[in-house]
């Protein structure tokens, strides 16, 4: 079981702080936030060139109200990119699961089969009222298992028929079905969300909790898998502060707390404290709101989600303490690492020349090519 690695596409945004980047560095009177990198499509350009020349598998590019939509923009970075896969989010429930099989399979034709899909729920109700979408928690899970039911029904290229509470289709069809089929992530750890992923995910797709709380998710959802007749794999979402001494990386991570004062983290806990999402109130219990024991678990860093929402954790050390730490994770069975940090572009850097030697010196890794090349080689420190 060989590591995959992944990078994120910051499509809301990027720098060098923790500080909010909501309108892509505009602040509510319309001033500049300083430090703030738009996301046009040059920069993303390079973060993904940056990615798949470091060896990255693929690049997880975000959904909602602020960031620019990822479909268009992912199939924009396919142009200046050869390999790269995009693991692109969408929220079932604001297309037709038809039209977004058929949006799937043109993707495929249009990249070369460089689609995977994470499918995202949604744990804010006020975000998806902004789409028009009014249904409580555990409804949306609900559609959900409807909407990727229909999804992989006409992907088998026949005439598919549902009747379901929120969908009812008569000869659904994609003409001509992907190929390959993308594989699906998934994420979400309340109880009404376990039986879809179970049902429909490839990868089930956790954020960064300690490892002991990663092995109890992972053993729910397999459990839940094996009485569907099916075998899940696993991901996690972490973000990434790695140096050439843990020194260094925690005087970085130090420095992003510097940037945060004590009103911006309580406004920002008070927002988040109001999602749905069992997993974000997940993210909250490990740090409380408090800049005290942030470092939750060995190398492993809560203070990210002081401020921001979703994957609120990051690996923070030494090259080899952070490959430490995603072996620990392996060894529980997780494959599939979603990384990021601040800046995107830097940080890319900094772990595919630091950290992706050590995996593969440790036989972690599969070997790295570019467009069917040779081997990538990337050398170590920085």
């Amino acid at each position: 079981m060989s590591v995959h690695l992944h990078w994120f596409l910051p499509t809301g945004g990027d720098g060098r702080t923790l500080v909010d980047r909501h309108a892509y560095g505009s602040n509510q009177a319309g001033s500049p936030v300083r430090g703030v990198r738009p996301p046009d499509i040059e920069y993303l350009a390079q973060i993904a060139k940056a990615a798949e020349q470091l060896g990255f598998e693929a690049v997880l590019t975000p959904t909602g109200t602020w960031c620019e939509d990822a479909w268009l923009t992912t199939v924009a970075l396919a142009q200046h990119t050869q390999r790269l896969k995009f693991l692109v989010a969408f929220r079932p429930g604001l297309i037709s699961p038809t039209l977004a099989a058929q949006m799937a399979a043109t993707y495929q034709r249009v990249t070369r089969g460089r689609l995977l899909l994470n499918v995202v729920t949604g744990g804010d109700s006020a975000e998806q009222r902004r789409f028009g979408d009014r249904l409580d928690h555990d409804r949306r899970y609900a559609r959900t298992d409807e909407f990727l039911s229909v999804v992989r029904g006409v992907w088998r290229g026949q005439p598919y028929d549902f009747d379901g509470e929120h969908y009812q289709v008569e000869c659904g069809l994609t003409a001509l079905p992907p190929d390959p089929l993308p594989q699906i992530f998934f994420g979400g750890s309340s109880p009404a969300a376990g039986p879809v992923a179970a049902r429909h995910s490839d990868v089930y797709l956790t954020w960064g909790e300690p490892p002991a709380q990663v092995k109890e998710k992972i053993d729910w959802i397999r459990s839940l898998a094996e009485r569907e007749g099916r075998t899940v794999r696993f991901g996690v979402r972490l973000h990434t502060i790695s140096r050439d001494s843990s020194a260094e990386a925690w005087a970085t991570a130090n420095r992003l707390l510097d940037d945060l004062d004590a009103d911006t983290i309580a406004a920002a806990q008070t927002a988040l404290g109001r999602s749905e999402s069992v997993v974000q109130q997940r993210m909250l219990a490990l740090h409380g709101g408090s800049r005290g024991e942030l470092e939750i678990h060995p190398n492993l860093w809560a203070g990210v989600g002081l401020v921001r929402g979703g994957a609120g954790t990051a690996l923070v050390g030494s090259h080899a303490e952070v490959a430490d730490l995603i072996e620990e994770y392996h060894a529980l069975g997780v494959e599939h690492f979603v990384l990021s940090g601040y800046p995107h572009l830097e940080e890319a850097y900094w772990f595919g020349e630091g950290v992706i030697p050590e995996l593969s010196a440790r036989g972690l890794l599969e070997d790295t090519v570019v467009g069917g090349a040779a081997p990538l080689l990337v050398a170590g420190g920085r």
